[in-house]
């Protein structure tokens, strides 16, 4: 696909990923408009990226997304790439009997149902366009459980499901179905887990080499992109699907044995 003269939409764009992927994408000739919870940060992004359009939305609830669609396709009708992006990550105890139960999925509410019901209700204004792309931002851990972080792992692992068939059902069309899967990152949401034991920080991978790498992916029309580490995990997924559980499930482990 072409690089510039999109007009791209990108959820959770105040940091990590969705903020390299808007500074990134604006340089190079793009209308960037952007989502975010926190209207504070948003202010803060007009400031340092000023060509950027930003909207408070919130993925994890539906009728945010409705009034979000009828704002944006009222003001660029000619929307031609969503990035969904937004998404939150927890270490959760699931021996903890005190999580309740509305909290336990607020994961699947951001990272996985946020996702599907961007892409229902922006598909029709996509299709519209004479080239159109959607790309879905899954994970290394979409390949392998993460039992620190199951909810999170379990939404990113259904996340890449949803979008293999996502692409199924589009093949016809003029939008092409792409995926993200990242590795480690120095990101405010990994940043949680730096003094987790088990975790090496030196694993992490910058998140603008990241997002350049992902970026020159969608400009090749690599479907599924896999930057630094994420193709490792690809391939020992396959063939050490067991060695990868036993090394994920140090991390956290005093956590695990602990809470609850």
């Amino acid at each position: 696909m072409k690089l510039n003269n999109n007009t791209i939409l990108i959820t959770g764009g105040t940091s990590g990923f969705g903020l390299e992927f808007a500074s990134k994408l604006l340089a190079l000739g793009n209308t960037i408009i952007i989502t975010g919870r926190n209207q504070a940060k948003l202010d803060e992004i007009n400031k340092k990226l000023p060509g950027v359009h930003t909207f408070k939305s919130d993925v994890s609830d539906a009728g945010a997304i409705e009034q979000l669609y009828k704002q944006v396709s009222a003001q660029f009708p000619s929307l031609n790439v969503l990035i969904n992006n937004a998404g939150e990550m927890r270490a959760i105890s699931l021996n903890d009997a005190s999580t309740g139960l509305r909290d336990l999925t607020r994961e699947v509410e951001i990272n996985l149902m946020g996702p599907m019901r961007m892409v229902q209700q922006f598909l029709p204004l996509l299709k519209q366009q004479n080239e159109a792309a959607i790309m879905n931002v899954t994970s290394g851990i979409a390949l392998m459980p993460f039992p620190v972080s199951p909810i999170y792992g379990a939404t990113k692992s259904g996340l890449r499901s949803y979008t293999k068939s996502l692409r199924v059902q589009l093949k016809n069309s003029r939008v092409k179905v792409f995926e993200l899967i990242a590795p480690g990152s120095s990101t405010p949401l990994n940043d949680q887990f730096m003094d987790m034991d088990g975790i090496n920080a030196n694993l992490m991978m910058d998140p603008g080499k990241l997002i350049d790498m992902a970026i020159a992916g969608l400009g090749k029309d690599k479907l599924e992109i896999y930057p630094g580490l994420a193709r490792v995990m690809k391939i020992m997924s396959r063939l050490a699907p067991g060695f990868l559980l036993k090394q994920a499930s140090k991390v956290g482990a005093k956590f695990m044995e602990t809470a609850g």
